[in-house]
């Protein structure tokens, strides 16, 4: 499991067309000693941009057959996500990187706990920590810092709730891309887990995350309980409720090309999802959009 790999940096929108662009020259980028001066980041942040990538599923760190050495490959997402909106300026996108992010225990585990485990809608940020600390102590087979987990939970608040400034300039802004979702919000020392609405995800984010959660599990229908209790599902990572559930599923079953079925019966409300590649399914959705970003 991984904790504290983003340096205490939170990810800003325009760090992720810059990493495509330099790993597209160079899978080695991560190692290069002078990288930090070709992409204009401090060498920390190159680190921390190292780790957003690989948890938001941007690259994917492999051994090089020929070189035999570790290097970082762009994924097939990464590319539609260069091609149509590199700077995340649609929630849809926002919510993919979200749900990507929080999906991973492995790579970021303390973002897969918040949102997939801890089942608290308030809570006090010291408490919050002490948490996750505790949670850490029973479930791991190493020791974690404490610190390192407090930066963590700094990190996940600022990612969510850091705002534009009012700068104009794309390279001086200070805002995370994931603020837009609205997903958490920090009031006099409280951390509140907001409930949106369907809209605010998107609904291509919405059926591309059950596209990926069921082809995942071979199988092509779900029940909503599991869609509103099942970790890396709705419920859990965008913290919604079931009303709103209901009402993205009609939502979906009135989709252009392709339609989910959902069945409403007195004993159980299943979900059968259309025969669609997930990646399908946004190169589909961006190409309808007006603006190409």
């Amino acid at each position: 499991m991984g904790y504290g790999q983003h340096q205490s940096f939170y990810l800003r929108p325009h760090w992720i067309a810059k990493a495509i662009r330099m790993l597209e020259e160079d899978e080695r980028f991560f190692y290069d000693s002078f990288g930090f001066e070709k992409i204009g980041l401090g060498k920390n942040m190159i680190k921390s941009l190292r780790f957003w990538t690989m948890a938001m599923n941007i690259v994917q760190e492999e051994r090089s057959i020929d070189t035999k050495q570790t290097v970082h490959r762009l994924t097939a997402f990464s590319k539609i996500l260069y091609e149509y909106d590199r700077f995340v300026r649609y929630p849809e996108t926002a919510a993919i990187l979200h749900y990507h992010l929080v999906s991973s225990p492995t790579q970021a585990t303390t973002w897969y706990w918040f949102f997939n485990l801890f089942g608290e809608k308030a809570i006090v940020v010291q408490d919050l920590q002490e948490s996750l600390v505790s949670w850490v102590n029973q479930n791991e087979n190493k020791t974690v810092s404490t610190n390192s987990l407090k930066r963590d939970i700094d990190c996940l608040i600022k990612l969510y709730t850091a705002g534009k400034d009012e700068s104009d300039d794309p390279e001086e802004v200070i805002q995370s891309p994931l603020h837009i979702l609205r997903l958490v919000e920090q009031k006099k020392g409280v951390v509140y887990k907001n409930s949106p609405s369907f809209e605010e995800i998107g609904i291509t984010a919405l059926l591309y995350t059950l596209l990926v959660y069921t082809q995942a599990r071979e199988i092509t229908t779900v029940s909503v309980e599991e869609i509103q209790e099942a970790p890396r599902l709705w419920g859990k990572v965008f913290n919604m409720k079931r009303s709103e559930i209901v009402s993205a599923l009609d939502e979906l079953t009135r989709h252009v090309k392709y339609p989910i079925s959902f069945v409403r019966t007195n004993r159980i409300d299943s979900v059968r999802l259309p025969d669609v590649d997930p990646l399908t399914l946004l190169t589909f959705e961006y190409g309808r959009k007006t603006v190409i970003l």
